[in-house]
């Protein structure tokens, strides 16, 4: 059997295979960067930071048992504060819901994993919870490229 909820820790916080996790990529980034816009038209580090806790929070939401919708908080959070304490709290927030869905990933049983989670009006639109919460460690890594390449500039 294979444990997801440590395929999630590694991704999170351990050693995922495609170079740092994106809890080392965000925490080397310093407040001044998080809040610029090197590349016109593209996200600030502090908005991807947010948007990806946001579709956190949304997996969260979807794997205990509620039906898809957008995020609460929306899909792209615009930064309330371009300040170092702002930033900080944006980096809380994002350890704190990361944690929060693997102490509830690592209560699921095999059959749990395997079972249906249906994401729009048609069953073939159904994703297993394995489905969702891949998805969710590769929209992570994804985003985690992006920031490390912001904080470059």
């Amino acid at each position: 059997m294979i444990d997801f909820a440590y395929e999630l820790r590694k991704a999170y916080s351990g050693d995922a295979w495609h170079g740092n996790n994106i809890s080392i990529v965000i925490a080397a980034v310093r407040a001044e960067q998080a809040f610029m816009y090197p590349i016109p038209g593209a996200h600030s580090i502090a908005e991807l930071v947010l948007h990806l806790s946001s579709w956190t929070e949304e997996v969260i939401s979807r794997l205990s048992g509620n039906l898809h919708k957008e995020p609460q908080k929306g899909d792209w959070p615009v930064p309330l504060y371009e300040t170092e304490a702002h930033w900080d709290a944006i980096l809380r927030d994002f350890n704190q819901i990361n944690e929060d869905l693997l102490i509830l990933v690592a209560q699921f049983s095999e059959e749990q994993w395997a079972a249906k989670l249906f994401t729009g009006p048609m069953p073939a639109k159904a994703l297993s919870h394995f489905e969702l919460l891949n998805g969710l460690i590769q929209h992570h890594a994804y985003h985690g490229g992006q920031i490390a390449l912001l904080s470059k500039f």
